[in-house]
Parts: structure tokens; sequence; C-alpha cells
């Protein structure tokens, strides 16, 4: 099943959190930090919002942090994505 997002939404996919530290530590589940860089999966069309044009900056396949409680989490055939608005993403990363 694809999803394709509709206006200025961006769907992601959560890059899996580290299990380890720089030092070699392992970390429990519950002390992991919850990730905040995603992979971007789909991008709408953009559009207009509240009578304001919506530019998508964001493409396919880049890598960027969002806001830690954004969005809508989704289940599709057990693969977990995250629908957010453009204004949710805060930056890309290189």
């Amino acid at each position: 099943m694809m999803i394709k997002p509709l206006s200025d939404r961006v769907v992601l996919r959560l890059v899996e959190a580290e299990e380890t530290t720089k030092s070699g530590i392992i970390l429990a589940g519950s002390a992991q930090e919850k990730p905040q860089i995603a992979e971007v999966i789909a991008v709408g069309p953009g559009g207009v919002v509240d009578g304001k044009d919506v530019p998508m900056t964001v493409k396919v396949g880049e890598k960027v942090i969002t806001s830690q409680y954004s969005g809508t989490k989704v289940k599709i055939d057990n693969d977990e994505f995250t629908v957010v608005r453009v204004g949710d993403i805060l930056a890309t990363v290189e």
C-alpha cells in the first residue's frame, strides 16, 4: 500500500534511535531518546493553506528534523510512518 499526502503534508519514516552511546554503553529502551530525525518518504503537492501559498521545501529521500511530538502516527503493513505539515519540519540534515 502506498501513502500519498495531500496539500502541505509530508510522510516521514523515523530513523532508528541509537542503541549505544559513543563510548559503547548499551542503552535500555526507556533510556533512549525519541528519534527526531526522519527520512522523507512522500511529499504532497503544496497549495494554499489559510490564504497563503505553501511551497514544498523538502524532497523524497532527504533526512529532516521534526518537532518531537508533531504529526500523526500511522501504521501500514507493519511499517510506521508519521504524517506532518511541512511547517513542522525544522531543518534538513546533510
